[in-house]
This record gives C-alpha cells, structure tokens and sequence, in this order.
C-alpha cells in the first residue's frame, strides 16, 4: 500500500509536524481549518486546504463528518489524526475506513478497549498491568480523600480535579463532567486515590502489522499545571537514579523497595519492569502503530498503570531526540504495511521539552489571547526535525504575526533540547528561552526559566507536586529583578525619544530635548504588569545621559531599535545593551538581564477609560457559563462571581474584595472581550 496524500485532521503545530515528515517522504498535504484558523500557518503550509465553517471546536475539529468529506474532495488517501479533537475517537477511526481512507492510527478496536479509562484499568489488570484502584464517586468518603476525578474519554488535563473537601466533591464532578462533554463529547467521569508526590512515568511504544513491538523509550512527564504537563523529558530522572541504585548495590535497592528482596523483584532495573507492562499492555489489545502507556510512580520504584494514549502524545520530539528516530514517519510506515526494523536503535544523551504558553503563571494561569508579533528563539537548528547534535529544536504552531483566539490550547510551541546530558540539556534550554524574543503576550516563559534552573529539577527531584512545593510565586517571578526593570524602561524611553526624533519632519537631527539653557527634564510614563506606573524623567546634555534616580548612568550608543547603557557598579562599571521593540503602545524590551515589556502611557489620562474600584474585568475574551451572585448579594473577598469558559477550561472569576455585589453586567451565554467590566464589588469600609 501506498500512500500519496495525507490529510491532517487537527491544526496547529501538530499539522504543521505532520507536513514536515510528510514533505521530507515526498507525500502530498491537506489541511482543514476553523474559520478561527484561516490565517493559521499550517494552512498556507499545505498542499491543499479545506475549511470547515465555525470558530469552536464542535462546529468544526470534532465533526468528523466533515473531515472525511474534506479529504475526498481535495484527494487524500489518508488521514492523520494528530493529538486531541478526534485522535482517539474509534468512531472517526472506523468512518475513515468506511470511506476507504487509510487510518493512520492504531485498530479500531484498540481505540475502543482504551477509550474509556474505567474499563481499560480492568483490563490492563487482568494482564498482568499493575492498576491503581478506580473509586465510584458515589462511594467516595472522607477517609479516601484526596481523590482525582478523571474524564473518562479525556486527557490534556481536561475534566480532570482534585479533591480534598468531601463537600466540594458533588460541585467538582459536575464541574468536570461540563469541561469534558466539551472537550471530548463525553461527560463520563470517574475517581481515584491521588498521590500528591507521585512522578508521571510513560513508555512510548510503536508496533508493526506483523506482530513487532517496541517499548522505544520513557519519558517523565511529571512537572504539570492543572494536570496538563509542562516539562516533559528523556530518559527519566527517578528510573535513571533507581537503576542506578540496582546496579551499584542490589540489597540496598531491594530493602529501599518495601524491605523485600532482590531475588523477589527478579533483580530486574525498573526501566525493564516498565518496558514489559508497556509490551504487556500493547499485546493485550493487539496494538499497532505509535502509542504511549502512561504509568504513575514512587520513589521506591513502583508503578500503576494511568491510561494508554493510542495516539502521538505532544512529548514526542525528545523521544526523537534520544532514539533518531521520526515517530511520524514510523507512523506513515506502518500504516502503509510495513515492518518496523528488525532491530531498535539504543537510546543516546538526553533530551528535554517544555510547552511555551500564551498564560501567565502568577494569576492562577489565566490563558492570554492577542497577537504573536514575534517568536524568535535563537539557538534554534531545527524546525521539526530530529537533530544530529546538541542543540535546540523548535515545534511551533505560530509565526510572527499569529493571532491566538479563544477557541483553542493557548500552547505557542514546543522547544526541545538535545545534548549529551542532563545538565547540558537544561543549561541549554534556559539560556535559549531567556534569550528569546517572545513579544505580544504573556506568556510562561519567564517559569519554564526558573524551573530548568532550579536545584531541585538539576537534582531529578521533579514530582507532580513541583509548583506547590517550591512556591509558584517564587517560580513565577519575572526573570529580570526590579533594577533591571528600571534600566531597561530607562532604555524605553531613551529608544522611544530616539524614534521619535527619526520621525520628526524638523530638527530630526538634533538631540532629544535639546536646549540651549538647562532646563526641566524630559519624561516619559510606562505601565508594567508587574510593579506598576514608572515614570522615567531623563535629560540629555553636553556632559551625557542624566537619569532621575540612576547617578552615574551613562550612554554609550542609541538607536530607536537600541540603546547601549554603561551601568555604575561597586566593582566597576558594566556596559549593557537593550534591544526594544515597539507595537502600537506595547513595549518589549531584551537584554540578558531578562525580558521586559511594557505599556506606553499617554501624557493625559482619558477619564472614560478609567475604572471603578472593586471592578472584576474579563481576565480573557470567552463566554459565561454561570453565575453565582446576584446584584445586591453580601459576598465575601475570593468567592465565585462567575465563571468564563475559554480555551476549553473553566475560570472563576472572583470577588477581589469583600462588600456588596452592586453590578453585574453580564448574563450566561453572553460573549465578552478581554478586559470589559463583567461586574462591581462595592466595600463600604474602603471609602
């Protein structure tokens, strides 16, 4: 069988990954695209493109109907479900047969038996898969706390809560049972006991028609926010450090192991106890093309099986990067026939990936939407490719330009590295997104930094409960300290000045703020999310740069696009160099002291564009779901007002003070834009 022309039934960087394999083997392209998507890269990089009328998910992505039809109208042979939307919908699988479409994915039925994930648990257990107990919510008491509850038919952190509360316990499933009937269409939902320290172990397995499996590698997964992983890598710290721990000494492994023997765990390393439940997991449902077994682990050692993915998972590049091998083009293999080789590669160096997203960390990961003005990662080899050397690989579904909307993942890339270890690999990354040009949006940059920095991820200590650990407020932290931020808003303005000065129709030539006398200092007003109003008074003389707070600052070189400061020290001064950008009134500002942006404030505030006290503005445009005030209602500093979905999650929208609820602007189902007035809290004892 042959393959000519492969359909990709998502969007985003997974399309545009596909298409990269898919060009490199000679086979022809198809998009589909939201009318969201129009504009989206993946579309203008394919062959041919179809649109599916609709902005959301379930007027377009999940209307498999459509994409069927899409692919036999633009000639494709195949299709290609990437991750998510309908990638593990045995439905879909099974429909693309039907229209005599090669299915790019595992059986049918192998999708069916994994589907749920209440029936997969018995039958993984029944092969011999060591499985966490499931728990009926109806059944759940105070002393199973905490518990998870888990979308049946999801993944991607979707549906998906923890429990501490036995009284938050009906309020959260119904809460999960909403957030997956949207993403997935299904809204059953189970639980399980939670481990608060567990690690997030997978094994990527990828199996051939003629009966060969490998257990290619695993991954750790176990860095995530709301469950959604953010850091994922290979191979894994904790099955590094545990087999280590076997193969130096045997009885001291066996007695960290529940006191038991050696001999009773067969002495095997715990990468080899894991590779044969993913075999043993795969055969069981006779499993064919690429798939990951998901595992949840101690640190002694032990695993329990989560959930297998019959898909491509977003962390496979570092798989790639410590294999040399293209999933996607194994994929492509055997979906056309083919066996795997006869042998499979040996692993090499280490490799580590983070999720680049449109969120900000500090404000309980509030997804941003806007504009993409630039992406630039420097250090960056390769786009989509397995890389032969350390270095940096980039996975991105936006350019410079990119609008990213409400309706999907708010994830902007993936950047991976490569190196031959550990430490190489996360010294690598850091320096690579701390040295990025990344302006727009807010973004989880400045996090993704800290965590690859911090002594307790250099040391493998990385469980799922990371972030409560060390503090999301310390890890979230902007890079740059308050001095930095002071230098480079100082640049700001110098760069703004110069700017100006290059637009004047006259005495473009002269210094900014020339005069013949001394006079009053220049100034010049910027907003930072961060600290505030900072308000820069600056004069430019014949004996240098004067700065109002910054003595001894001096100037060096100036550009519109650049400023050169020489910066006062104890021991000496340092020259340091600011690139700034500049959108509209949005400022961005680069330098190795961390990135910077800021907002240009006009000389004279409109009064119209000012805002009550105890205001609660729309974090994100997205629509209301629920309410749960009304006008006139004592409400206490946190309590839910309302809740807004975007992006295929849930956010709470909350009383910012105690007092009385006085307006409420909006009503369920309504639309709103980012930053509107969706109500007032009015606090009497603030007057």
């Amino acid at each position: 069988m042959e393959i000519r022309n492969v359909l990709v039934a998502n969007r985003g960087e997974i399309a545009r990954r596909v298409f990269a394999t898919c060009r490199r083997m000679g086979i022809a392209t198809t998009a589909v695209y939201s009318d969201a998507d129009a504009a989206s890269p993946h579309v203008a990089e394919a062959d041919a493109a179809v649109r599916l009328p609709g902005n959301t998910p379930g007027e377009t992505y999940l209307r498999g109907e459509l994409i069927i039809e899409a692919a036999l109208s633009a000639g494709a042979d195949a299709i290609h479900p990437g991750y998510g939307f309908l990638s593990e919908n045995a439905e879909f699988a099974e429909a693309v047969q039907a229209a005599g479409l090669v299915w790019i994915g595992p059986p049918v039925s192998a999708i069916e038996q994994m589907g749920s994930k209440v029936e997969s648990k018995k039958m993984m257990d029944a092969a011999g898969v060591p499985v966490l107990k499931q728990l009926d919510p109806a059944e759940v008491t105070a002393e199973m706390l905490p518990v998870l509850i888990k979308a049946s038919a999801g993944g991607g952190g979707r549906g998906m809560r923890v429990v501490r509360d036995l009284a938050e316990l009906t309020g959260q499933i119904e809460a999960a049972q909403r957030e997956a009937a949207s993403a997935f269409g299904d809204p059953t939902v189970f639980c399980e006991r939670y481990l608060e320290t567990g690690r997030h172990i997978e094994v990527q397995v990828m199996a051939d028609t003629h009966g060969t499996v490998w257990a290619v590698g695993e991954r750790e997964c176990s860095i995530q926010r709301r469950h959604q992983k953010v850091v994922e890598e290979a191979p894994s710290p904790l099955v590094e450090k545990i087999d280590r721990l076997l193969g130096s000494d045997p009885e001291a492994a066996a007695e960290r192991n529940h006191g038991g023997s050696a001999s009773g765990r067969d002495g095997r390393s715990m990468r080899a106890r894991l590779f044969e439940a993913a075999r043993l997991a795969s055969e069981a449902i006779g499993y064919e093309g690429a798939g990951t077994v998901e595992f949840l682990a101690d640190e002694k050692g032990e695993f329990f099986f989560l959930e297998m993915n019959t898909r491509l998972q977003v962390e496979h590049p570092v798989t790639e990067q410590t294999t040399g091998l293209d999933l996607v083009r194994l994929q492509l293999q055997v979906a056309a026939g083919r066996p795997l080789p006869a042998r499979q590669p040996a692993t090499r160096g280490h490799s580590i990936e983070v999720r680049l997203y449109a969120e900000d960390p500090a404000q309980d990961w509030q997804p941003q939407s806007g504009t993409v003005h630039k992406l630039d990662i420097p250090g960056t080899v390769g786009e989509f490719a397995v890389l032969t050397e350390p270095g940096v690989r980039l996975d991105s579904g936006v350019v410079d330009g990119s609008v990213v909307g409400v309706h999907y993942d708010p994830m902007l890339a993936k950047v991976i590295s490569y190196a031959e270890t550990r430490d190489e690999a996360a010294h690598l990354l850091a320096s690579a997104l701390q040295r990025a040009k990344i302006h727009g949006l807010v973004t989880n940059r400045d996090l993704l930094v800290r965590v690859l920095r911090h002594p307790a991820f250099l040391a493998g200590d990385t469980d799922t409960a990371f972030f409560a650990t060390h503090g999301l407020d310390v890890l979230a932290a902007p890079l740059a300290s308050e001095s930095a931020e002071t230098l480079s808003i100082t640049a700001a303005a110098l760069a703004d000045a110069a700017a100006n000065r290059a637009a004047a129709r006259v005495g473009g030539g002269l210094p900014s703020g020339w005069r013949n006398l001394p006079s009053q200092p220049q100034s010049k007003s910027y907003a930072s999310r961060g600290t505030g109003k900072h308000e820069v008074r600056y004069r430019l003389t014949r004996a240098g740069l004067e700065v109002d707070g910054l003595p001894g600052l001096e100037l060096v070189d100036l550009t519109p696009d650049a400023v050169v400061l020489c910066v006062p020290g104890e021991r000496g001064a340092v020259r340091r160099r600011f690139e700034v950008a500049r959108y509209g009134d949005l400022v961005a500002v680069d330098s190795p002291l961390g990135p910077v942006t800021v907002r240009r404030l006009p000389r004279f505030e409109d009064p119209a564009d000012q805002v009550a006290e105890g205001s609660l503005l729309a974090p994100m445009p997205g629509a209301v779901i629920r309410l749960g005030a009304e006008v006139g209602a004592q409400v206490e500093k946190g309590q839910p007002i309302l809740w807004l979905e975007a992006m295929k999650m849930e956010h709470t929208i909350a009383a910012p003070t105690a007092g009385t609820l006085t307006e409420l602007n909006v009503a369920v189902g309504q639309q709103v834009d980012v930053g509107a007035v969706l109500a007032v809290v009015h606090n009497e004892n603030q007057e």
